[in-house]
């Protein structure tokens, strides 16, 4: 990300030519919102086209999950000391791997019911950045199209993500403990 005063929207550095995430949301409330890649000066040199439409998302699924990747991305923009975002009318801009995080999670709420989109939420706000890295890195080498909706990485994030339920609010986020294998109790072996 951007330094301060330096990014626009949602941490998209202001500079010309960045590869960044474009959002667009148009004024008619019924519209479908379209987000492209925008390799910036990349595009159009060795095979990479200049920008990618990556989802084409129903604006009833779009204002579902938008608060929750304001809330996420705002939360990490203000923790790098960066202006925090909000989406408008028109070109959102966001920052490359914020937009690879968006992805994963328009994805995933593409085909989901408005009682699953609260899970799908809520199970994308449980990953580290990392983990949406590469499920974006793994969807896109197959499925990263709007055409690709129900094929391959693109229908498992639907299904991994809005299966169950939503957790409660007060549960607190679990991960697995890891342990080093050497500081752990030999455990001896029945004769």
């Amino acid at each position: 990300m951007s330094p301060q005063g330096q990014s626009v929207d949602f941490g998209a550095p202001e500079k010309f030519g960045a590869h960044l995430f474009r959002v667009e949301i148009p004024a008619a409330r019924t519209a479908s919102v379209v987000i492209v890649e925008d390799y910036g000066f990349r595009g159009n040199e060795a095979g990479i086209p200049r920008d990618e439409e990556r989802a084409i998302l129903d604006r009833r699924v779009w204002s579902k999950i938008s608060d929750t990747a304001r809330r996420e991305f705002n939360a990490r923009l203000k923790a790098a000391k960066i202006p925090a975002g909000r989406w408008h009318s028109g070109t959102n801009l966001v920052e490359r791997l914020l937009g690879k995080e968006l992805c994963v999670l328009t994805w995933a709420a593409e085909p989901a019911t408005d009682d699953q989109l609260p899970v799908v939420c809520s199970k994308w706000t449980a990953l580290r950045p990392e983990e949406r890295w590469w499920l974006f890195s793994m969807t896109v080498a197959e499925a990263g199209l709007p055409d690709d909706k129900e094929r391959g990485w693109r229908r498992a994030l639907y299904l991994a993500f809005a299966d169950g339920e939503k957790p409660a609010a007060n549960r607190k986020r679990r991960r697995p403990t890891e342990h080093d294998l050497f500081d752990l109790p030999l455990v001896e072996e029945p004769r």
